[in-house]
């Protein structure tokens, strides 16, 4: 009788972590394609940050509320207008709904395509409004109270 006792790997471990340097390469390749709604909000308040952000959502949208000086250009749009509302030389934050939504990868990929640099901010217009911040309407500035169980319990997540 066989004694010898078979550990069985998690799920998590099923596959067997990267080797760290592979490790380092995928994330920092990740961190080249994508960045948060925290980040984009301190370089935002800077008054300089360096990148253009741009809402892909429909108008409608868009008018429901959106990020204060956000440039909008609906994900279709982008072929036929990204030249006469960005800059090339001027990267490209994207965003869209929210992280259900494919609509942010969608128009990095368009923009991506007509040669400008380009993120993805992860979380869109639903992160951006669950950490609290502010998002102009047609019927004029509206900020909700940050979700508790998503959004960060100081001013950073000290990440």
């Amino acid at each position: 009788m066989n004694t010898t006792t078979r550990t069985v790997p998690s799920g998590v471990l099923a596959v067997a972590p990267a080797e760290p340097a592979e490790a380092a390469a995928y994330f920092a390749a990740r961190l080249a394609f994508h960045t948060d709604v925290s980040d984009v909000h301190a370089a935002l308040a800077t008054g300089r940050p360096g990148f253009t952000l741009l809402d892909s959502r429909s108008t409608q949208g868009w008018d429901q509320g959106h990020v204060p000086g956000a440039v909008h250009l609906p994900t279709a749009l982008i072929p036929d207008r990204a030249r006469e509302l960005l800059d090339p030389a001027v990267p490209v934050v994207v965003h869209c709904w929210g992280p259900g939504c494919d609509g942010a990868t969608r128009a990095a990929l368009a923009l991506a395509r007509l040669g400008y640099r380009v993120k993805e901010m992860l979380g869109g217009i639903e992160y951006w409004i669950r950490e609290g911040f502010t998002v102009d309407t047609r019927e004029g500035e509206r900020r909700l109270p940050p979700d508790t169980l998503t959004a960060p319990a100081a001013d950073a997540c000290g990440c």
